[in-house]
């Protein structure tokens, strides 16, 4: 990463402009153009140093329910039972641990009702129990990194 890079890093993950063109606004706050802005971007996001570029909505307001997930899964079934996990969309994170647990994730459904359909609906379909741990306590930290 160059001097260029790291400016639209510091910019778009704390201060993302939210206008028509958003890159443009990036572009002319870097001293740069547009087109650069965008190439560079995409280029840091497909070397993996960007994972994710959109909103954080809060769920709650919105009337959404969520819950950290836990499953015991086999070694031989684990692909499986992560595709499975992974097709659906209301899935956030989804990690592997070295624990007894060794598949967490984050699941976020419209309603209470919806969150234990789709839980339901994999348990079903994989034969693997998940257990369901839902949050008594928000806490948000603000995760920016200076370049």
């Amino acid at each position: 990463m160059d001097e260029l890079d790291r400016k639209i890093l510091n910019l778009i993950q704390t201060n993302f402009p939210l206008v028509p063109e958003p890159f443009a606004q990036v572009a002319e706050a870097v001293g740069s153009t547009e087109a650069e802005v965008l190439a560079r971007v995409r280029d840091l996001r497909e070397r993996g140093i960007i994972r994710r570029l959109g909103a954080v909505f809060d769920k709650e307001r919105l009337g959404f329910a969520s819950v950290l997930c836990a499953a015991r899964v086999p070694e031989e079934r684990l692909r499986e039972f992560v595709a499975t996990v992974n097709a659906f969309p209301g899935v956030t994170h989804n990690y592997r641990r070295d624990h007894d647990y060794n598949v967490w994730f984050t699941f976020i459904a419209p309603s209470e009702e919806a969150l234990a359909r789709a839980l339901d609906a994999i348990e079903e379909r994989t034969g693997v129990e998940i257990l369901r741990l839902k949050a008594t306590k928000t806490f948000k930290i603000n995760a920016s990194f200076a370049l």
